[in-house]
């Protein structure tokens, strides 16, 4: 494993960014693989399907633990915690093609406005291109979004989305509303953590796979941990 701390903004938001974190990507894609069709979500902002791997899941389950105890030491060294729970985890694919997003899902999002909510995003199968991005909210300066500030960027972003056009896609980059203030790579076997609260968004690049199959679409474990 070659682990790398980055930070980000005007906040100097911390980004751990782990390379070959498991060495058995390929078995970590079988394991998704044998619990596909993954269920639609409702209620949810994210752009496809998404299932959540709990105790009975056997070998899946085993690997969000040892992920886990991996994890314990960059996510102390990184965020200052002396150790962390798990929420939940779970395989997750984007499969909402760009013409179908809903405006919130056009936009960079949050998780949770807990300092001390962070999310793990392991990429499994990945097509080029593909990444994570991290954003300020123009209008507000927010790159964090706190109890405080929350209500003040949930407003903003609600007014912002009624001026975007219809079916602008995924947002890539910089645009007139959110300032991209750093991206990761996308690499088959890498691993970032980050605070839930820092906003953030998918690079999902134009032309991409989205199939519902893991072995083909775009493919990550989701595992979400608070520290304390």
């Amino acid at each position: 494993m070659r682990p790398e701390l980055k930070r980000f903004g005007a906040g100097q938001n911390p980004v751990v960014v782990v390379d070959g974190f498991s060495g058995a990507v390929d078995d970590i894609v079988n394991l998704a693989a044998a619990l596909a069709p993954f269920p639609a979500i409702e209620g949810n902002y994210y752009p496809g399907l998404r299932r959540v791997i709990t105790g009975a899941d056997g070998p899946a389950n085993a690997y969000v633990e040892q992920s886990c105890e991996r994890l314990a030491p960059f996510i102390g060294g990184a965020f200052d915690v002396d150790g962390f729970d798990l929420i939940e985890a779970s395989f997750s694919m984007v499969t909402t093609a760009p013409s179908t997003l809903t405006p919130p899902q056009q936009a960079p999002h949050f998780d949770s406005t807990d300092p001390k909510h962070y999310a793990v995003l392991h990429y499994l199968n990945v097509p080029n291109g593909s990444g994570t991005a991290f954003y300020r909210q123009r209008s507000t300066g927010i790159e964090r979004v706190t109890e405080a500030n929350a209500a003040t960027f949930v407003e903003t972003a609600q007014a912002e989305a009624a001026e975007l056009p219809a079916n602008s896609g995924y947002i890539h980059g910089s645009d007139r509303f959110f300032e991209q203030i750093g991206a990761v790579e996308a690499v088959p076997d890498r691993l970032i953590v980050y605070r839930g609260s820092l906003l953030h968004s998918g690079i999902i690049p134009p032309g991409m796979d989205f199939s519902a199959d893991p072995r083909a679409g775009r493919l990550t474990a989701n595992i979400f941990v608070r520290g304390h």
